[in-house]
């Protein structure tokens, strides 16, 4: 049976924060919300926990991970990017972008593309992520809630409480937060590309 925190998406209550972060570093699978729709995360490096959201999702070992990551910092930690990229995520983060990186070997073998060797990288624009990201001091790995046989994130807590309790160790009720996917940007030296349009305006990235 999961928790449930309500916490409130412009002045997020450090207690249940602070709590939340220890679910995730004690193995637990939590949903959140993002500014596109609730996601699944959990421990960068459990693998037990990866394996739950997989199996929650269905997803096959070709299933780029996402790291939800605090600041243009902590990304260069986990992806490789030159002065022209860095400039791009500087004018379009925080927001509802998903970008695909070449990832450097501090990513965790099992989150990586098995042919590609790359990682999703996000940047919510979203307080309660803020906080959660700033007590874990690490980013989150993160996949969309998106069910088996559907197309969009799940929105609505109580429905996702009410379908996954038995899966998951915390549930976040943090409202509303968007009905659309994030846009996804597939970002390397040598190109940019827009590989699906979401909330995001592509125009920057055309």
């Amino acid at each position: 049976m999961s928790q449930f925190f309500q916490i409130h998406p412009e002045n997020p209550q450090a207690r249940l924060i602070k709590q939340a972060a220890e679910v995730i570093r004690g193995g637990g699978v939590i949903a959140y919300p993002t500014d596109c729709g609730y996601s699944l995360g959990c421990h960068l490096g459990d693998k037990t926990a990866v394996d739950r959201i997989r199996a929650i999702r269905r997803l096959d070992d070709k299933h780029n991970f996402t790291l939800v990551c605090r600041d243009l910092s902590e990304i260069s930690t986990y992806a490789r990017f030159d002065n022209h990229l860095y400039r791009l995520l500087k004018n379009n983060t925080p927001g509802p972008y998903t970008f695909i990186f070449n990832a450097t070997s501090e990513v965790p073998r099992r989150l990586l593309h098995p042919k590609r060797k790359t990682i999703g990288i996000r940047i919510p624009n979203n307080q309660i992520v803020s906080a959660l990201l700033e007590e874990l001091g690490e980013p989150i790995m993160s996949v969309s809630l998106i069910l088996p046989g559907e197309t969009d994130p799940m929105t609505d807590p109580y429905d996702i409480r009410d379908t996954l309790e038995h899966a998951l160790d915390l549930v976040i009720d943090g409202g509303f937060c968007g009905l659309q996917p994030t846009t996804v940007v597939k970002m390397d030296a040598d190109s940019v590309e827009v590989v699906r349009i979401g909330a995001g305006d592509p125009a920057p990235f055309a």
